[in-house]
């Protein structure tokens, strides 16, 4: 029974560090799932769908009840002039009115509702964008510091085991105490090394769980993100130029706006009810009426040509930033490529240098047994194979972050 207990919590604590790993992905997903900039756009393009619906149930038929009724008292020929006001009005009408409007007008007002849409899934594809790339970078930077503190942990338990040699080939007067009191504070300064790096990892690690939204403290093993550079695509296939084309469209819609604004508009009207002064037969002076109204612009001061002078100066401005806008993308593109070669070259130095540097500490380990190497050789050994060990890991972080910047400009 007691066998069959400790199986089952052994499972249990294998299942909860299991679940403790998680990997970029886990990360993406909630940042965007948690983002309230994306769910306010979906919100937006859900609220422009209504006002199509709105501008359908615009044109048809209104249909208004409307009262008018106003008495005017007069004694002694004190009063309103009669003959003006009747002595009194009463309306009570049920009145009809549709406005007639254009195919193309209507398919005008439609278009300019489906831009903004267009406009709104633009920006929420540039938000992903800018939230994966952000939470990314933050993840590339915590899994850095994981590897630091995996690394000097290992490198703490070297230390730990050749601080036992010495501390025994010192007792035999192979080594002096001083040599063994250096050794003692460089293990030390690694321990404390290691701490500080722990301290960091959480830390990043906590900002991780902050840009995704997720509330938790727990501890987390970082999966190795798999980040690879995607071929560089054409500036215009690109999401981050589909704002110039969907303005540019705008400022076209809106120019047809403006003309159709200053075409005649006609409207129907018919009512029915009963109009009457309540002086004779008021019962008889229930009807009804139609009629046809139209509104033809004749002048309006120039006002047209100064609304379409300003789309023409919009264009303008949306053309230099677009000119801009390219010269920039290219310029950034080119310079992230240069930035990493040169990193990935670094590395593959820094490689090479390690391979020697590793040799030197596995030969100055085995001097250590037979009492033939010099302490402070060996701890300088130690300091240039940290040092290597630690630009190997910088560079490799700063090349995925490269790689984060180039990808982030490859959505289409």
């Amino acid at each position: 029974m007691i066998k069959c207990f400790g199986l089952i919590l052994l499972m249990l604590a294998s299942t909860a560090s299991f679940a403790q790993q998680k990997d970029l992905n886990h990360y993406i997903k909630e940042g965007i799932a948690n983002s309230p900039l994306l769910k306010d756009l979906k919100n937006q393009a859900k609220s422009n769908t209504i006002d199509s619906l709105r501008i359908i149930a615009s044109y048809k038929p209104q249909i208004n009840a409307q009262s008018s009724n106003s008495y005017a008292p007069t004694y002694n020929d004190w009063g309103y002039e009669s003959a003006i006001t009747n002595g009194a009005n009463f309306s009570e009408l049920l009145a009809v009115n549709k406005r007639l409007v254009s195919k193309e007008n209507l398919h005008n007002q439609y278009q300019a509702i489906e831009l903004q849409n267009k406009s709104l899934a633009t920006t929420g594809k540039i938000s992903q964008q800018d939230i994966k790339k952000a939470i990314t970078a933050q993840y590339i930077t915590a899994y850095g510091s994981q590897q630091q503190v995996l690394f000097n942990k290992e490198m703490l338990k070297l230390l730990e085991k050749e601080e036992k040699i010495l501390k025994t080939l010192t007792e035999k007067n192979v080594y002096r105490q001083t040599d063994y009191l250096s050794f003692l504070v460089t293990k030390q300064q690694q321990a404390l090394a290691v701490t500080q790096i722990k301290l960091q990892f959480q830390n990043d690690l906590a900002s991780l769980n902050y840009l995704s939204g997720i509330v938790d403290t727990s501890f987390t093993t970082l999966i190795a993100p798999i980040i690879e550079p995607k071929p560089v695509n054409e500036i215009e296939t690109t999401v981050f130029y589909e704002p110039f084309k969907i303005d540019s469209l705008k400022l076209v819609n809106n120019d047809a706006l403006i003309e159709f604004n200053y075409k005649p508009k006609v409207s129907l009207y018919a009512d029915a009810g009963n109009i009457s002064t309540f002086a004779v037969d008021p019962y008889k002076n229930f009807g009804t009426s139609v009629g046809i109204n139209i509104t033809m612009p004749i002048y309006d001061g120039k006002q047209k040509k100064m609304q379409h002078d300003k789309n023409a100066i919009a264009h303008n401005t949306i053309s230099n930033y677009e000119t801009y806008f390219k010269s920039q993308y290219a310029q950034q593109i080119a310079q992230l490529v240069q930035q990493l070669n040169l990193t990935q070259q670094l590395i593959t130095e820094a490689t090479e240098q390690l391979k020697y540097s590793d040799a030197l500490i596995e030969a100055n380990s085995k001097l250590l047994v037979i009492g033939d190497v010099h302490i402070a050789d060996y701890i300088l050994a130690l300091s240039n194979y940290l040092s290597v060990k630690n630009s190997i890991t910088q560079n490799t972080i700063n090349r995925l972050q490269i790689i984060n910047q180039i990808n982030y400009w490859n959505r289409e």
